[in-house]
C-alpha cells in the first residue's frame, strides 16, 4: 500500500557549492510512503505524515547552512558552548569564514550538496521516526516553477525570534516589476542577474576586523579585503566574512517587506515619470508588495504623500469611507440629501463624519461599519 504528500513542506536554506559559492535554496518536498495497514486500515494518518516528518525535516535542514564535509577546502571545527567555526576556501571562488551556534550549519558527509544527495541524507533520518507498519520512504526535493526570472540570494535576520536569525539561511525567488501597470520582463531579469547568488547583509551589522573572533585560517590579512558581519541574536553570536564581489549591503534590515522598498528606491530614479510597483518574493509563494515609486509627471510630492496617506487609512481602517464634497450645508448621496456637520469635529460612533481633510481635497468623511 502506498501514500504520498505534495508539498509537505519546503526547505529554506543556503548549500556551499565549489563552483557558485554560497547558494540560496528553496526546495519543495513530497513524500511517498510504502508498507502494510495498521489497526485503522490506515498506512499512517495524514495528519502524522505532517507532523513527524515535517519536524524532522525542519529540524535537520531548514534555515540551516548545508556544507559538504567531503568537498576540497572545508573546514569546520567544533568549539566549546555548542558552536563552531567554519573555514570554505575553494580553489575557484571566494573564501567564506564564518562562527555560528552547531545548529546554524547543517554538515553533511557529502562532497556535493543538491537536491538528490539532501533528500538521501533525510531519508535514514525521517523513517527512524516513522511507525514499524511503515517500510518504504521515497523523499522528492524539487524546485518551484517558475517562468520568470529568479535569483538565489542569503541572509540572516538578527531580530527574528525564531531560525531566520541564522546568519546564512537563504531562499530561491522570482521576482515582479510592474512599471505602470505592466510587468516588465527585461527589468525582472536585470535585477535577478544583480542578485544572483548573493549574500545580503545589514549596514549596521558591519564591523572592524579585529572584532572577528574567527578561526586561525581567517588570519586578519586574509579577512582585510572581506566585507565583515557580526551580530547577537536569541540564538548566539553569528559572525561572518564575506568577499564584496559575491555581497550586497542593505542600508536596513534583509526583511522582505524591506527588500522589496529597497529594491523599489534602487530602481525608481532609473524609470522618471513612471509608477514602479515592486512584488519580492522570499522562498516560494509568500512575498511582498513595495509602496509605489517614480511618481507621475505632474504630481508633486505633497500631492504623493497626501495620496499614500488616504491608501493607507482605508486599507488600515476597519471600517469603509465615503467621500463627499460639501455644496453649502447639505450632502447628497444616492440622491438622497444628507445634513452635512456645520465645522469640523472628532469622529463620533452616532454619524461617522469628520473633515474636511486635505488628503482629500477638503473633502467630507463619512464611515460605514464593514460588513462580514
Amino acid at each position: 500500500m502506498k501514500m504520498f504528500v505534495r508539498d509537505l513542506t519546503v526547505i529554506d536554506a543556503s548549500r556551499l557549492c565549489l563552483q557558485r559559492g554560497l547558494v540560496g535554496e528553496s526546495w519543495l518536498v513530497d513524500v511517498m510512503l510504502d508498507g502494510e495497514l495498521n489497526e485503522m486500515s490506515m498506512l499512517l494518518d495524514f495528519g502524522r505524515v505532517k507532523k513527524q516528518i515535517k519536524t524532522v525535516i525542519d529540524a535537520e535542514a531548514d534555515h540551516r547552512l548545508l556544507v559538504p564535509m567531503q568537498a576540497a577546502g572545508v573546514h569546520y571545527t567544533p568549539l566549546a558552548g555548542g558552536r563552531g567555526w567554519l573555514d570554505f576556501e575553494p580553489e575557484q571562488g571566494h573564501p567564506i569564514y564564518m562562527q555560528a551556534p552547531q545548529e546554524a550549519f547543517c554538515l553533511m558527509p557529502v562532497s556535493e550538496i543538491n537536491a538528490v544527495t539532501l533528500a538521501d541524507w533525510l531519508h535514514q533520518r525521517v523513517l527512524a521516526v516513522l511507525p514499524s507498519n511503515v517500510t518504504g520512504l521515497q523523499i522528492t526535493l524539487r524546485q518551484e516553477m517558475i517562468t520568470g526570472a529568479s535569483y538565489h540570494y542569503s541572509h540572516g535576520l538578527k531580530k527574528h525570534d525564531g531560525n531566520c536569525q541564522r546568519i546564512a539561511h537563504g531562499h530561491r525567488s522570482t521576482i515582479e516589476l510592474w512599471v505602470d501597470g505592466v510587468r516588465d520582463a527585461g527589468l525582472e531579469q536585470q535585477w535577478a542577474t544583480r542578485w544572483q547568488d548573493i549574500y545580503l547583509g545589514t549596514e549596521e551589522d558591519q564591523v572592524p576586523v579585529n572584532t572577528l573572533a574567527l578561526s586561525e585560517r581567517a588570519t586578519s590579512a586574509q579577512c582585510a579585503g572581506l566585507l565583515r558581519f557580526s551580530y547577537q541574536a536569541p540564538q548566539g553570536l553569528f559572525q561572518l566574512a564575506i568577499h564584496p564581489a559575491v555581497c550586497e549591503v542593505i542600508d536596513t534590515d534583509t526583511t522582505v517587506e524591506l527588500l522589496a522598498d529597497y529594491i523599489a528606491r534602487q530602481l525608481a530614479p532609473t524609470l522618471p515619470g513612471h509608477r514602479l510597483q515592486v512584488v519580492a518574493y522570499e522562498g516560494v509563494a509568500r512575498g511582498r508588495w513595495s509602496s509605489d515609486r517614480a511618481k507621475p509627471h505632474g504630481w508633486s510630492a505633497d500631492v504623493c504623500a497626501r495620496k499614500r496617506l488616504k491608501k493607507r487609512r482605508e486599507r488600515e481602517a476597519p471600517f469603509l469611507l465615503r467621500v463627499f464634497s460639501r455644496p453649502a450645508s447639505v450632502l447628497r448621496r444616492g440622491g438622497n440629501a444628507v445634513p452635512a456637520p456645520a465645522a469640523p469635529r472628532p469622529v463620533r460612533p452616532d454619524d461617522g463624519w469628520f473633515g474636511p481633510l486635505p488628503e482629500y481635497h477638503g473633502n467630507w468623511i463619512r464611515r460605514y461599519p464593514r460588513s462580514g
